[in-house]
């Protein structure tokens, strides 16, 4: 099986009003996410400009930036569309093509895709590092958890205790089911998305046979939660070592606001 990983942190800050109940989380069974409305989950570039950093000892890793073409995100200066690493060993030579394509409509000054700013879903792994503007809410109930992300709005449902379909239709988000471990970790499997989104923030193209493997991990004093992904797709990435990266979450101070997309939207479109 072809396989990358990477890991990803996230940190919470304090809401205004209600606050964390980090007693609750450490005394619970179950890691709970949020304790109420106001609480989200949104990227952390304190670690670095991108979405994923190298671990210690080097080799391959998952895709980032050309190097000729360095990737700066809103707030550490002009910022820049994302031009990937084509030399990056884990990509097989078929998804390289359309790869460079993006690359170069960006090197002309056009604006590189991403899901969220078209009103496009983003897919799994890339809704967890596609929260750039907005925060993922998450919705706990005993038999399922549903995360939004504002900014679309896009929802994530995922079954917990169940077992996957035995062949699910592909669509955007797949299908997902989930378990809780040891008091502190959400752990979600998610197979069946189609191919029309992207493993990453750099338009690395994935087939249907995408499987990936969340590992949520909430903090003792639950102010944090490191994020682990697996993803293995034999038909569009070879094996490469694990790789951190990092999230970080804040609390909004205001409820979840109206969707930015719509059918009252211009350019919006059904999918």
């Amino acid at each position: 099986m072809s396989k990358f990983a990477l890991t990803c942190l996230m940190a919470v800050l304090s809401t205004t009003g209600s606050g964390f109940a980090a007693d609750a989380v450490r005394n619970s069974a179950i890691p709970m996410f949020a304790t109420d409305d106001k609480t989200g989950w949104q990227l952390d570039r304190t670690f670095g400009v991108d979405d994923l950093i190298a671990v210690p000892g080097g080799g391959p890793g998952p895709i980032t930036f050309d190097k000729a073409h360095p990737y700066v995100p809103p707030g550490r200066g002009v910022p820049t569309y994302r031009v990937a690493d084509l030399s990056n060993p884990i990509l097989q030579d078929w998804v390289k093509p359309a790869m460079k394509k993006a690359n170069d409509e960006v090197l002309a000054g056009g604006v590189a895709y991403r899901a969220h700013e078209r009103c496009w879903p983003a897919g799994v792994p890339t809704f967890d590092t596609d929260v750039v503007g907005a925060p993922l809410f998450i919705y706990q109930r005993p038999n399922e958890i549903t995360v939004i992300m504002e900014a679309g709005p896009e929802v994530r449902h995922i079954y917990l205790n169940v077992p996957h379909s035995e062949n699910p239709k592909p669509s955007w988000y797949g299908e997902s089911v989930g378990h809780y471990e040891g008091g502190d970790t959400l752990v979600i499997d998610t197979i069946g998305q189609n191919d029309r989104t992207f493993a990453d923030n750099y338009r690395t193209p994935h087939t249907t046979q995408m499987h990936v493997t969340e590992r949520w991990k909430l903090s003792a004093d639950g102010n944090s939660v490191d994020v682990s992904v697996d993803v293995e797709d034999p038909g569009g990435l070879y094996n490469a070592l694990p790789r951190p990266a990092a999230l970080a979450a804040h609390a909004a101070a205001n409820p979840r606001r109206s969707p930015l997309c719509g059918e009252q939207q211009p350019g919006f479109r059904r999918v």
